[in-house]
């Protein structure tokens, strides 16, 4: 598996549409959840507003906190499989329930081991940061993200409900 993460650019601005095109069709028909969240915060089709919508400086606002946004890229298909949105820090609601990563694949390249490789370069990132335990959430019933998490050394905390949610916190030291 050939992938790493990017900064978005015009560069990929056709692979982006491409791949929130099929992704925005599965959450309609499978009601599949949409994580990571900032990804989906503006529309891609205002794509210079997009980019710039991706990152959270310091001082975004009460609730929240720095956070990155990357996008996996294959490198040999030339195709976006998914994202992470990476959390500088953790306030008490990331704490309780976001966690550092949020992350996703887009519907066709799920099952594939993207997601396990994916956790583990957004990692790398976190290291970079200087974080050195990294809190990942996931919903108790999505297993393959679960054991993606396991995968990159996740160990459960616990389970907690969140609006009518069972959620599983996992640690991850780096």
């Amino acid at each position: 598996m050939n992938i790493e993460l990017i900064r978005l650019t015009a560069e990929y601005k056709q692979q982006l549409f491409d791949m929130l095109t099929e992704w925005k069709q599965d959450i309609i028909e499978n009601h599949t959840n949409k994580s990571p969240w900032k990804i989906w915060a503006h529309d891609f089709h205002d794509f210079e507003n997009y980019i710039q919508s991706l990152e959270t400086k310091e001082g975004g606002g009460e609730n929240w906190v720095p956070d990155t946004t990357l996008f996996c890229r294959d490198k040999d298909r030339n195709i976006l499989v998914g994202a992470v949105n990476i959390r500088h820090r953790l306030n008490d609601a990331l704490l309780k329930s976001g966690g550092h990563i949020g992350d996703g694949i887009r519907p066709s390249e799920r099952k594939k081991g993207y997601a396990t490789a994916m956790i583990a370069l957004a990692l790398e990132e976190c290291r970079k940061l200087g974080i050195q335990r990294v809190l990942m959430v996931c919903d108790k019933d999505n297993i393959a993200s679960a054991k993606a998490i396991i995968r990159n050394g996740g160990v459960l905390e616990n389970e907690i409900e969140e609006d009518g949610n069972n959620e599983q916190r996992y640690w991850i030291w780096l």
